[in-house]
C-alpha cells in the first residue's frame, strides 16, 4: 500500500486553523466548534447530527489536533478504503485494518501505528474484540476513539450489529482515551439506549437539528411504480447519481433490468449477488457520475458520495429511522435533493404480515408495529412531512415548503361512510360467510363487479354488493389502506386476508368519525423545480459558468480514474461550482475556494488554473 503524502508537521492544537489547512473550509458548520473543543480537551461525547452534517470532522480534526493516533470503529469494511482514500487526498496520515489485508500488509500499517504515524486508524468492532487487536493500541498512542454509526448498538434498530455491544468496554482499558460517538439518526429512546450501551450516560450530549431543507420529501400512491419512477428520473434527475431501495432480491433485479432496458445506468445491490459483484457495484457507484444503484436495505450505509441526487423507495420502509437514515443519502453536498417514495395497500398488508409472522417475543413484534405505526402516519399526514418527520425525533418545525404536502395540500373528507360500507363487508363475510378475503376481492364487491371469484362464492348475493359505485377502484384501496393504517382493519399472517379489529365496532356503531385523506393532483414539476432551488444555498449557475463546470468536472472524472478514487475524492461538485463561479486565476486567490485546503492546492492548483486558462 503506497504511503500518504504526510502533513508537515504535527498540528498545534488550533482547530480552526486546522480546518482551513487541510480541509479547506473557513467557518465551522453549526455545532462543530463546541464537539471539537469539548473532545480535544479530552471529554467523552455522543453526537447525534444528520447525514451530511459534518460528523466526521468532529472526530477528525481531534484526532489530528490531539497528541496520537485517532481510532475509528466503523461497520463498513467495504468503504474503508474509500475512506482512507479521502483523507490521504487531503494530506492526512490514514489507514485501515480489516480481512481485505493480507499478511505482510496489516503487518506494515501495525508497525506504522507504533510508531506514531498515523493521524487516523479504522478498525471494524469485530476486529477490536481480537486480544491481538488490544495489544496493539496498548503498544501505540491513541488519541480518541470515535465510534461511527454507533446506532448499531441498539438491538432493536434497524441496523443492529452485535459485535458494537462489546465497544462498552472501551473506557474501562483506555480509560484516559477520550471516546466520541455519531449517529445519523435516534429518537430519544434509542439516543438513551446509545449511551447506556456505550456507557456514555456521563458524556456530554450533542443533538444537532435533524432537519435536511435541501431534500424535498414526497410520497406517491402507487400507481406502476415502475413507470413512476422512471418518469422521475428521466423529467428531474437525468444523468444523475442515485438510489432505488426495494423490500426484495427479485425487486431489485427486476427494476435494475427495466431501467437498463430503458436507457438509464443501472446496477443491482442485494445479499443475495456474490461479493466481487457486489464489490464491482458498489465502487463503479461511487466512482463513477451518474450511476443508479438499485438495492435493499443492506447498500448505503455510511456511503460519503456527496453528489447522490435522488434517493427514491419502490417499498414502504419498516421504520421512520430506516426511512430518515436511507433519505439522508441523498444531497450531503447541500444541493437540491429529493426523497421520493411509492406507497400502495399492498405494502401495508405485507408489512403487517411480516410482522405478525417474525421471529421474536410479543414484545418484539409490537415494538416493529409502532414503527410502522409511525411511519404510515408519516405517509398519511396532510400535514407537512418535515413537522412530522421531525416530530419524530423530538424536534419541533416548521411548514418547510418544500415537500409535497406543502406545495399540493391533500384534502380532508369525512370517510366515515366509506370505513363502515368495507368493515361491513368485512363482518359479512366473516360472520356470515365463515370467510376471509383480500382487499381486491372487498374493493370488487363493493363496486359490484361480477369476476369469477364474486360468482364462485355467491357473492352477489350479500347486501353489500355494488354498495360502493360513488368510489373507484383505486380510491376504495386508499380507503382500505387508511383503515389498515389506522389499526381499523387488520391483516391475518395466513393469507393476508383481512379482518376486523376490536376498534372497528366503533366504526360500525357510528360512535367514531374517520376523516381521511384524499390524494391532491400531481403537483406541476415547475411548483417542485422551483421549491428544490428555494431551499438549497447556491444559486444558479449561468451559461458561461455551467459549460466551465461541466469542464471542470470532466477533468476531476479524468483525474479520479487515473488515481484510482471516486470523483468526490478529488473535489465535491461544490467546490467546482465555486471555483467555476469566481473564475480564480492565480494559487492564492484558488486558495481561498471551500474546500481547497493546502495538500489540494499544491497538487491539483496549476491544473485548475490551467483548465480555466482562456
Amino acid at each position: 500500500m503506497a504511503a500518504p503524502e504526510l502533513l508537515s508537521d504535527r498540528e498545534d492544537g488550533d482547530a480552526s486553523q486546522v480546518l482551513r489547512r487541510i480541509f479547506g473550509y473557513d467557518e465551522f458548520r453549526e455545532g462543530q466548534r463546541e464537539i471539537i473543543e469539548h473532545v480535544v480537551a479530552g471529554g467523552d461525547a455522543l453526537v447525534l447530527m444528520p447525514t451530511g452534517g459534518g460528523k466526521s470532522l468532529c472526530y477528525q480534526i481531534p484526532a489530528l489536533v490531539r497528541k496520537g493516533t485517532g481510532v475509528v470503529i466503523s461497520p463498513l469494511i467495504a468503504l474503508m478504503q474509500d475512506q482512507v482514500d479521502a483523507l490521504r487526498a487531503l494530506g492526512v496520515r490514514a489507514d485501515f485494518l480489516n480481512s481485505t489485508l493480507d499478511f505482510d500488509e496489516q503487518r506494515v500499517v501495525e508497525a506504522t501505528f507504533r510508531a506514531g504515524e498515523l493521524d487516523l486508524l479504522y478498525l471494524a468492532p469485530e476486529r477490536l474484540r481480537l486480544e491481538s487487536t488490544q495489544k496493539l493500541l496498548d503498544a501505540g498512542d491513541v488519541a480518541l476513539f470515535a465510534i461511527d454509526e454507533a446506532h448499531c448498538v441498539s438491538q432493536w434498530g434497524h441496523d443492529f450489529r452485535p459485535d458494537y455491544l462489546a465497544l462498552s468496554a472501551l473506557h474501562e482499558r483506555w480509560p484516559d482515551v477520550p471516546r466520541i460517538a455519531l449517529t445519523a439518526t435516534a429518537t430519544p429512546a434509542t439516543h438513551a439506549e446509545i449511551a447506556t450501551r456505550l456507557r456514555l450516560e456521563d458524556a456530554r450530549h450533542f443533538v444537532a437539528s435533524f432537519d435536511r431543507p435541501n431534500i424535498q420529501y414526497r410520497i406517491a400512491p402507487k400507481d406502476e411504480p415502475k413507470r413512476q419512477l422512471l418518469e422521475l428520473l428521466r423529467s428531474e434527475h437525468p444523468g444523475d447519481a442515485g438510489i432505488v431501495y426495494c423490500l426484495s432480491r427479485a425487486s431489485v433485479e427486476k427494476i435494475a433490468a427495466f431501467l437498463a432496458d430503458n436507457g438509464i445506468t443501472a446496477l443491482p445491490y442485494h445479499a443475495g449477488l456474490d461479493a466481487r459483484t457486489r464489490t464491482a457495484n458498489q465502487a463503479r457507484f461511487l466512482r463513477e457520475d451518474g450511476i443508479v444503484i438499485v438495492a435493499t436495505i443492506a447498500f448505503g450505509m455510511g456511503i460519503d458520495k456527496p453528489d447522490v441526487r435522488f434517493v427514491a423507495h419502490l417499498d414502504l420502509p419498516k421504520s421512520v429511522e430506516g426511512y430518515y437514515q436511507e433519505t439522508g443519502r441523498a444531497g450531503r453536498d447541500g444541493l437540491p435533493s429529493t426523497a421520493w417514495l411509492a406507497y400502495g395497500l399492498q405494502d401495508v398488508v405485507q408489512l403487517r404480515k411480516m410482522i405478525d409472522t417474525s421471529e421474536g417475543d410479543d414484545a418484539h413484534r409490537r415494538r416493529q408495529g409502532r414503527h410502522l405505526d409511525s411511519m404510515l402516519a408519516l405517509c398519511e399526514t396532510v400535514e407537512c412531512r418535515r413537522v412530522q418527520l421531525l416530530a419524530y425525533f423530538g424536534q419541533e418545525g416548521k411548514a418547510c415548503g418544500n415537500c409535497d404536502t406543502c406545495l399540493t395540500p391533500p384534502e380532508s373528507w369525512d370517510g366515515t361512510v366509506a370505513a363502515q360500507k368495507v368493515l361491513s363487508t368485512v363482518f359479512r363475510l366473516d360472520r356470515e360467510r365463515h370467510q376471509r378475503f383480500g382487499a381486491g376481492h372487498i374493493v370488487d364487491i363493493l363496486l359490484g363487479k361480477k369476476t369469477p371469484k364474486v360468482a364462485q362464492f355467491d357473492h352477489e348475493t350479500l347486501s353489500v354488493f355494488g354498495v360502493g359505485a360513488e368510489l373507484s377502484a383505486a380510491e376504495w384501496r386508499g380507503v382500505v389502506r387508511q383503515l389498515l393504517a389506522r389499526g381499523l382493519l387488520a391483516v391475518q399472517p395466513d393469507h393476508g386476508t383481512l379482518a376486523l379489529t376490536e376498534a372497528s365496532a366503533d366504526v360500525l356503531r357510528r360512535e367514531r368519525e374517520v376523516p381521511m385523506r384524499r390524494e391532491p393532483e400531481r403537483t406541476p414539476k415547475a411548483k417542485l423545480a422551483r421549491a428544490a432551488k428555494s431551499a438549497a444555498a447556491p444559486a444558479e449557475l449561468s451559461e458561461e459558468a455551467t459549460a466551465t463546470f461541466e469542464e471542470l468536472r470532466a477533468w476531476r472524472s479524468a483525474t479520479a480514474k487515473e488515481q484510482g478514487v471516486p470523483p468526490y475524492v478529488v473535489f465535491h461538485d461544490k467546490t467546482l461550482r465555486e471555483i467555476a463561479t469566481l473564475l480564480p486565476s492565480t494559487l492564492e486567490a484558488l486558495g481561498t475556494v471551500n474546500g481547497v485546503g493546502e495538500n489540494k492546492l499544491a497538487k491539483y492548483g496549476q491544473q485548475i488554473l490551467d483548465a480555466l486558462a482562456p
